[in-house]
This record gives structure tokens, sequence and C-alpha cells, in this order.
């Protein structure tokens, strides 16, 4: 057996397992999918929204967090970080509208969102606080469905369902697939306590154990990566409320999506990297989190890797075996040498791509969703055929900018 097969079937094994893991995890817990426990007190609570060159959607997503109808929300934070466009004007007009908003700007730009939200976080005195981007909106009704989960002392934050909310573009209606597919994995990580993000869009806190491990780590370009996992390493826990959605603006450019996945990626190897020590240690963090989020990386690039290797031997093969039939004259095809029987590697390869569809169409299935149509069978075909095969080839931008020292939003 040659290292090449040897390497195929570790991935093979790989995959295999954290793909019967999933589709285990929601058979067991199907009926708890879309749970959410009532809160048994009225939680204090305040929103920081950071703001930077946000004029265009900022005042509809601080009306989405005031439209939300949670009745003891206190205050809405909106902070801008020396913004270049009218963005702070249209912040100031808003605290002037509504009590509860309070405009803020930093002494400085921080150049990165943690830094304007660990600003924002100052002015905060509430027992819950809460994030959402200038980009995002808040689906009426979603803080009340995240807010009881905090009944429970050990959990530390709470995220939602981040849905895609701009569809019109090709590229859009595919990460809105993408989207599904990451928040439904996310709610069947929680039931193994191993949830590795609260992302941006919603995201709500416990303010001590906020201000226990310090904040946002304001040199992580994922800063909503770094404190979920800083949070268990303290020995707090992360849920996910399914009903709670909050839409984000996704990009509608090949090139500020390159960029934007390029930051998710570089931001994941920089805590993995301040977090490498917790191999096997501090609970699910070291015992599934970080492995899990390592053996993702390594699947994506093996798995390209030997799609590469493959389509290039098959090639180089047949040039040389064309191209030495023709000078000889010999066949360069006999019946004797067809095989009909099924090569083992080429089975399993069809057999995780079938897997995978099913888990996607299951995905989409657990998302209802009323303001948006079903997304097409074209653009779940190039979503599993075509978008994940591009996604290795950001993994190896990704770790070449990370390795040349990139650090910048």
């Amino acid at each position: 057996m040659d290292g090449i097969t040897v390497i195929y079937l570790v991935y093979m094994f790989i995959a295999f397992y954290f793909l019967f893991l999933f589709i285990i995890i929601y058979i067991q817990n199907r009926k708890q999918f879309f749970y959410y426990p009532k809160p048994n007190k009225n939680y204090s609570l305040s929103i920081v929204i950071p703001c930077y060159n946000e004029g265009n959607t900022i005042e509809a997503t601080v009306k989405s967090v005031l439209d939300a109808g949670y009745k003891n929300l206190k205050k809405v934070i909106v902070v801008d970080d020396c913004s270049k466009d009218n963005s702070y004007e249209i912040i100031k007009n808003l605290e002037k509208k509504y009590s509860k908003v309070m405009a803020v700007q930093t002494p400085k730009n921080t150049g990165c969102a943690a830094g304007s939200k660990n600003y924002g976080a100052k002015f905060v005195d509430t027992e819950l606080i809460g994030f959402s981007d200038g980009d995002s909106f808040i689906e009426k009704g979603s803080i009340d469905k995240v807010v009881g989960f905090f009944n429970d002392k050990s959990i530390g934050s709470v995220t939602c369902s981040v849905l895609v909310e701009n569809r019109n573009k090709f590229i859009e209606k595919v990460q809105s697939i993408e989207y599904k597919v990451i928040k439904f994995s996310r709610k069947l990580l929680e039931f193994i306590d191993s949830i590795y993000v609260t992302p941006g869009p919603l995201g709500i806190f416990r303010k001590s154990a906020f201000d226990e491990i310090g904040g946002f780590d304001e040199k992580n370009l994922t800063e909503d990566i770094e404190i979920t996992w800083h949070l268990q390493a303290v020995g707090y826990k992360v849920k996910m409320s399914v009903p709670a959605r909050a839409y984000t603006i996704a990009p509608s450019k090949i090139k500020d999506w390159f960029k934007q996945r390029n930051r998710w990626n570089i931001g994941g190897l920089q805590t993995i990297a301040k977090y490498n020590k917790d191999w096997f240690k501090k609970g699910m963090l070291g015992n599934f989190i970080l492995p899990f989020f390592v053996f993702s990386w390594l699947i994506g690039l093996f798995g390209l890797g030997v799609l590469v290797y493959r389509l290039l031997r098959v090639l180089i093969l047949r040039t040389f075996s064309t191209t030495y039939s023709i000078q000889t004259q010999t066949a360069l095809i006999r019946f004797e040498d067809i095989s009909l029987m099924p090569n083992i590697l080429v089975f399993f390869g069809l057999t995780i791509f079938f897997l995978s569809l099913w888990f996607t169409f299951l995905a989409l299935v657990n998302m209802k969703e009323d303001k948006h149509k079903r997304e097409n069978f074209f653009v779940i075909g190039f979503y599993m055929i075509f978008y994940v095969l591009i996604y290795p080839i950001i993994l190896i931008s990704s770790a070449y900018k990370f390795l040349r020292g990139h650090r910048k939003w």
C-alpha cells in the first residue's frame, strides 16, 4: 500500500468519524433542537454595537435591537470607531430620538471590532451584555429566546442562528446555504458542550463572566472565536438558541468574500496558537474543540491535496500512455483491461459525498424561515460540488498569510 493511499484512508476515517458523530448527535437530540428555556427572572441587558463606516446600515441595526421587544433592555450603546463616513452623525441623531440609545466614539480608531466592543463595554452595568454588528439585524422576539439559558449559572454566553440577509446575487445565495449548514452544525456541537464561536450578529454574555476574562482579545482577528474558547477554558459553557435569529449582510463580491474568509481563518489560526497548550486539558476545549478545529483544517487541506494528486497522476499517465500508443501503434485501451469492479477508494469518496449531501439537506430542512424562499437545487449543487472544493484554497492562502505575520483586519 503506497503512502498516498494511507493518507487517503486516514482522511476518509476522520471524515467518516465527524459525519457519523454529527448524525448520531442529531438523532439523539432532534426533539430538543428548537428548545429554549423561559427566563426565571427579568435579566437586565445592554447591547453594544461596534460601528465603522456603517452609515448605510447602522440605523436599521439599532432599530432592530429596539424592536426586538425585550422589555428589560436598558441601553443600546453604539460605538463609532472614528468612522470616515457619516456614521457618528447618524448615531448621535438616534441618541436624540431614542432614550435607550447611547452614542459614544473611541478616542482613536482601534482598527478592529474587538477594540470598539471593549470600549463600549465600559459603559455597561447590567447583568447581561450583548453584542451585535453594525450590519446585522435581530429578528423580533429573538432576545427573549436567548436570555433563559442564563438560568444556569455555568452558562457564560449564548448565541443564536446567524443567517444571510441579502440573497439576490448568486454568491449571496450560496453563502446563505453555508450559513445554514454552519448553524445546524453549531447547534449539534452544543449538545456535547463544544460550541467554538459566538458570532458577532448577536451574542449575549453574562457580564461577570465577560469581565472575568477581560473581554475581547484585541489582537485576534476573530475575537468572537477567541472569547468563546476563553470562556470554555475557565469553565463556562456556551449555548445556542436556534429559534433566535439575527441576519447579517454577506459579501456580495468575490474579492470581499475572499478577504473575509481569510480573516476568519487567520483568526482561527491565532486562536489555535494561543490555546495550543491546552490539548486534552480544560474540559471540552482541549478534548474536542481544539482537535475538531485542527482536524477540520487537515481534512480540507488533505482533501484538496489528494484530489490534485489524483488528477495530475491520471493526466500524466494518460498523456504518456497516449504518446506511447501513437508512437508504437498499439491499442490505447484493450477490452480485457476494462474492469467493472468498483474501486474502494472511489466508493468511500462517493459515500462521503452523498452523506454530506444528505447532511446539507437536513440542515436546510431544519432551518424554518418565513422571510426568504428556499434555495433551489442548482445553488445547492454548486455549494456541494464547487464551493466546498474552493474553500481549501482559502485555507492555504490563510496559512501562508498567518505564517507571514499578516494580522490586519
